[in-house]
Formats: structure tokens, C-alpha cells, sequence
């Protein structure tokens, strides 16, 4: 162990021993989550009875409070809690402590309750490894506790719609990766956190004493609230001349108010913070592409709008963009990096030269000031996501099974060679139905895979787990909760997933065709099934009797084969793809060249793998 150590940089030595601290919270076992949730039960008040109705402890099977309302566990089959939303239940009480007990959670929601008292100031001991806190509207008074800066994995910090009072601790100023922050509606004083780590949200309405940061400077809050004063002292000499200055002053605000809504409708400051740096060029990789400079893409976004959003995800922001041309491209704006710009350089420029038709091409980037923004080529028909389970169902059109063996087959294709063909080779890690997109011809595209980390052999792939993220729900190999690592094998699973979306045209954590009482995902839906021998009850009806039942039932069979619950009795990517490519071969929809072995690789990412390195020294 000491030579292990010694072998380690501080950065590493300090995730080593996290990772230890986390395993030794997992190997406290299924009994002290059970007590997490009696406790949080015997704590809080139930008058509308949500809780009572749903929270029955007199249950021996492994797993059975992650079938209670408002939580979900890393396991389905395992009591070990990840998060708990309790939103809008009527729930009356004190913070619970006893939620100390659940210690693998990530998530906690208590938002929109009459939850009272204080936030308890030692509350970094109650939920350390946290990522998102929802504690909005309640009735919390006191001060925002300091300890809150301790949780250092938190993400989302949502306190708004409270009573609470006080000045906002500067210390939250170190949560670097904080996304969401918002305070509103509460009774806060003072200056406002220095936040340097590119947080997305910060709300601080409703509160007419705070000051600092984007509300302007405290000294000019202060010099008007000694105007107020001042004038408020002379109403009874000079009634007329005061009332005159509060109209100017009302006129004038109104008019200031309106001249910044036009400048700036969509109140986007981190937009708007840019326009001193309209002049940066965009680095573009294709020469067909006419070249650019900011002003361009701030044009083409009509200042990155809020209706030019197509897309939001953990690596960023999606907005559309159509140029003076009438081109469309995709910018996407990434979240807060902690990477130098010299590294950020050195990852654009190998990403500029990674192309497969199956890939998104990423065309070019842009860094301006701590933004940094990529520019990809616009996909017509948005993500596979979407095109599967529209917002607008009664309006949506059927794809049928062509264009679906089509996606899943050129979707295969470009995770084989991120596996099997890249040099070295690349993990993805996020694979999921979001992250797929369509061209104009239904050709997949899949996106985000350079934002990924790489396969070597000193990757530990701690990331993962370092930022509280393990990919989306319902796409998560049943191994990443236990080892905390990332493969292929994962991958394999989590496309599994999305080829029974596409052979079941069910959602990844909602299924409609399911009995009311089922709480499982559609893996779990669809290896029930499988134990019944009723896998043909989940096909999507749309594409039966049409004379393709048996290439149908093959590729879920292969759906089927991706998500086993042992990693090792999945096939590969590479076999995954030519398994598909078998079933679609009368389609043409592959050329015989294509990938012939996985062993002809290409330097496809040479240079990636040092700035990686380079990033996880630093």
C-alpha cells in the first residue's frame, strides 16, 4: 500500500483516498440506509399521508425501499439509497438528521414542503457526498450555514422561497463545481459570493439587500440607501422637491430598466459579458467553411438566445445557429473547465481531426475569455431521444423499421470505432438515446464522445465518480455502482439500452406498457419479460405484421445480449455492430470495407491521451 501511495501524485493521492472513504460508506451495509429512511419517516409529519401509504418497513427483500415513493437506489435490488425526492408532499418538520444514515446518497429534494427551524450548521456531516440540494420553498429560517461550502461535490444548490436571513457565507464561493445557485425570495443582507467557477444559474431576487457580483457594487447600494434616508429626512420641509426627485428617479429607473431589457432580453450575462470580445476568430478545422469571428456566432444565435436552445446536457449547452448564408451549425457552449487554455488548445486541435460518418464532426471552437465554445455541424432532425418519445406525441410520425436498423447500425458503427479503431482507444461513458443525433437523411451521429476520457492503462477513470456523475438513469451498467469504474463493456450496456428504446419505443426509466406496479427500469421490464418467455410483448406494435417480425425479434435478442447483468457475458462493440450489420445486409446500409477486424486501428486521437494526462496532473 505505501508503495501504491508513494506512486501517486497529490491530486491522485487525495481521489485514492476519497475512493477508499466512499467504499468504506458502501461496506456500511443495507441495514443503515433502512434506518436513514425510518428515521426520516419517524422525524418528518405526515398530514396527507404520503409517506404512511408508501413507506412500509415490514419487508425482508433485498431492495425493498427502493420501490418507495421518492427514492431512488443505485440498484434496484440493493438498499443503498441515491437519491431522495420528496418535493410537494405536504411534509411538516425539522431538517432530518437522520439522513446521515443514508450514506450513498447524491441527491436530496425537499423543495416545496412546510419543512421549518434551521439548516443545521453542521450539515456537511449529515450529507458530504451530496451533488444537488433542492431545500426551495419551505419555511427555513437563520442564517446559510458555512458548512455548506464543505460539500464539495455539490452541483445544484437551490434555497429560494425561504426565510432566511443574514449574509450569504462567502466560503460558497470555493464550490467549484456549483451549476445552480439561487437564493431568491428569502430576507438576505450583504455581498454576494465571489463565484469564479463559471456557474451557469445565480438568482438573488427578492432580495432588496444584497449586493455585489452581477447586482453592482455594495458602495452604490449604500450611497442610495443614504439618498433614501436623506430625502425621507427632509419630507416634512421640502414635501414638493422630494416627491419631484422619486418621480425623476421612478422614470428614470423605468427607462434604464427598459433600455436593458432591449439590449439584453433574455438576461444572459455570461452572452452579454462577451461582446467586448466580438473580435476573437473561430478556429475553424474545414476549409469549406467560410471563416468566422465571435460577432458571427453571437449573430447566428441572436446572442444565444434562449429560444435558439436545442439542447442541454452535462458537458454544456446546445444553441442553433444560421449564418448570413443561410447555413446552420450547432454551438455548443461547454461547461466551467478547470483545464488551462494551452490544454484545451491541445484537445481542439486532435478532435478537429477525428471524423467518421457516425460521429459528429466538430468544425471549429472558439475561447473567449473563460468561455469555451465548439462549433459542430447542425443535425436536422435532432436527437434520437426526441424522434423516439416527441414532446407532442399526437403529432409525431412513426419511424419505421428501416430508419430504425439504420440508427442503431450506424450508432454501432461509430462506438466500434471509438473501441476497437481509434488509437488509443475511447470510452464514451454517457451513451444514451440524448446523445445520438440525426442528420437530415436519419444517418446517426454521435456526439459528445471527445468530451469523454480515454482508455490507457493509469486511467482510473475517477471522474466519473469525482463529479457525482454516472450517466444518465436507466442507461447505467449495474457495475459502475459497485466498482466505480468505467469500460467498454459499459458502453455495450448502456447502448443496449438504447436499442431496445428503438425496438420497444419505450423511454429508459418509464415504462408504459408496464403494470401500474412496476417501479423497475426497461432493462429490468424487459429481462422479466425474458424470464417469462414473453419478449415479444415488447415490441413496439408499430412494427409488427409488416413482414420484418423476424429481423425485429433478432435485434432485440441482441438488445438483449447488451445488457446482461455480468460485463463479461456481453458481446463487444465490434460484435454488437456486426451482429446488426448481419441482420440489416439486405438494407445496404454498411459497405464491406467498413471495420473489416477491430484491429486495424487508426491514430485517431494520438495527441489526446497527453492532454488528458496533462489534465489530470493538474
Amino acid at each position: 500500500m505505501a508503495f501504491l501511495m508513494s506512486m501517486l501524485n497529490g491530486r491522485d493521492l487525495g481521489i485514492f483516498v476519497l475512493l477508499l472513504l466512499f467504499s468504506c460508506r458502501f461496506s456500511h451495509g443495507v441495514e443503515s440506509d433502512i434506518n436513514c429512511l425510518r428515521s426520516i419517516k419517524a422525524t418528518l409529519e405526515d398530514p396527507l399521508d404520503m409517506l404512511t401509504s408508501s413507506w412500509n418497513f415490514n419487508n425482508g427483500t433485498e431492495g425493498f425501499i427502493c420501490n418507495f415513493l421518492g427514492i431512488e437506489c443505485w440498484h434496484p435490488h440493493e438498499s443503498k439509497v441515491l437519491n431522495i425526492k420528496l418535493a410537494d408532499l405536504g411534509l411538516k418538520g425539522q431538517f432530518p438528521r437522520g439522513i446521515k444514515n443514508c450514506t450513498s446518497l447524491t441527491g436530496l429534494d425537499l423543495s416545496s414542503n412546510n419543512l421549518n427551524g434551521t439548516i443545521p450548521d453542521d450539515i456537511d456531516n449529515l450529507i458530504y457526498y451530496i451533488t444537488s440540494l433542492d431545500l426551495s420553498s419551505n419555511n427555513f429560517s437563520g442564517t446559510i450555514p458555512k458548512s455548506i461550502s464543505n460539500i464539495t461535490f455539490l452541483n445544484i444548490l437551490k434555497l429560494d422561497n425561504n426565510k432566511l436571513t443574514g449574509q450569504i457565507p462567502a466560503e460558497l464561493g470555493q464550490l467549484n463545481r456549483l451549476k445552480t445557485f439561487s437564493v431568491a425570495n428569502n430576507q438576505l443582507s450583504g455581498p454576494v459570493p465571489n463565484f469564479n467557477n463559471g456557474t451557469n444559474t445565480l438568482d438573488y431576487a427578492g432580495n432588496p439587500g444584497l449586493c455585489g457580483g452581477p447586482l453592482g457594487s455594495c458602495e452604490a447600494a449604500a450611497k442610495k440607501s443614504n439618498s433614501v434616508v436623506i430625502v425621507a429626512a427632509g419630507v416634512g420641509g421640502a414635501t414638493f422637491a422630494a416627491l419631484v426627485v422619486i418621480i425623476g428617479l421612478f422614470f428614470f429607473m423605468r427607462r434604464v430598466s427598459a433600455r436593458k431589457k432591449e439590449e439584453d432580453p433574455e438576461g444572459n450575462k455570461w452572452a452579454r459579458s462577451l461582446k467586448g470580445t466580438k473580435g476573437i476568430k473561430v478556429s475553424m478545422f474545414k476549409k469549406s467553411v467560410s471563416k468566422m469571428r465571435l460577432s458571427d456566432l453571437m449573430k447566428a444565435t441572436n446572442n444565444f438566445s434562449k429560444d435558439n436552445i436545442i439542447g442541454s446536457g452535462r458537458t454544456g449547452t446546445v444553441y442553433k445557429a444560421v449564418l448570413d448564408d443561410g447555413t446552420s451549425l450547432m454551438v455548443k457552449r461547454l461547461q466551467e473547465s478547470q483545464h488551462s487554455e494551452k490544454e484545451f488548445l491541445s484537445e481542439m486541435s486532435t478532435l478537429g481531426s477525428v471524423e467518421h460518418r457516425n460521429l459528429v464532426p466538430l468544425l471549429g471552437f472558439c475561447v473567449a475569455k473563460k468561455e469555451r465554445l465548439l462549433v459542430y455541424k447542425h443535425m436536422p432532425h435532432g436527437t434520437l431521444h426526441d424522434q423516439l418519445h416527441p414532446v407532442e406525441a399526437d403529432g409525431a410520425k412513426i419511424m419505421d423499421w428501416p430508419t430504425r436498423l439504420k440508427i442503431g447500425i450506424g450508432a454501432a458503427r461509430g462506438l466500434a470505432w471509438l473501441h476497437h479503431n481509434c488509437n488509443p482507444r475511447i470510452i464514451h461513458r454517457n451513451v444514451s438515446s440524448k446523445c445520438i443525433l440525426l442528420d437530415a437523411d436519419f444517418e446517426p451521429k454521435i456526439s459528445d464522445f471527445g468530451l469523454a476520457r480515454l482508455m490507457n492503462p493509469i486511467d482510473t477513470h475517477l471522474s466519473t465518480f469525482v463529479n457525482g456523475e454516472f450517466g444518465d438513469l436507466g442507461y447505467v451498467a449495474p457495475e459502475y455502482t459497485r466498482t466505480l469504474v468505467a469500460t467498454p463493456k459499459g458502453d455495450v450496456y448502456s447502448f443496449g439500452t438504447v436499442l431496445l428504446e428503438l425496438v420497444t419505443g419505450e423511454r429508459a426509466t418509464h415504462i408504459s406498457k408496464a403494470p401500474e406496479d412496476f417501479k423497475g427500469n426497461l432493462v429490468e421490464w424487459i429481462l422479466q419479460l425474458s424470464s417469462k418467455s414473453q419478449l415479444t410483448d415488447a415490441i413496439d406494435k408499430s412494427l409488427m405484421g409488416k413482414g420484418v417480425d423476424e429481423e425485429v425479434f433478432q435485434f432485440l435478442k441482441v438488445a438483449c445480449n447488451c445488457v446482461v447483468p455480468t460485463s463479461k457475458e456481453r458481446p463487444t462493440m465490434f460484435e454488437v455492430f456486426q451482429l446488426l450489420r448481419a441482420i440489416g445486409q439486405k438494407y445496404n446500409f454498411t459497405i464491406e470495407e467498413e471495420m473489416s477486424t477491430p484491429s486495424n486501428t487508426a491514430d485517431c486521437a494520438g495527441e489526446l491521451i497527453v492532454a488528458r494526462e496533462m489534465m489530470e496532473i493538474n
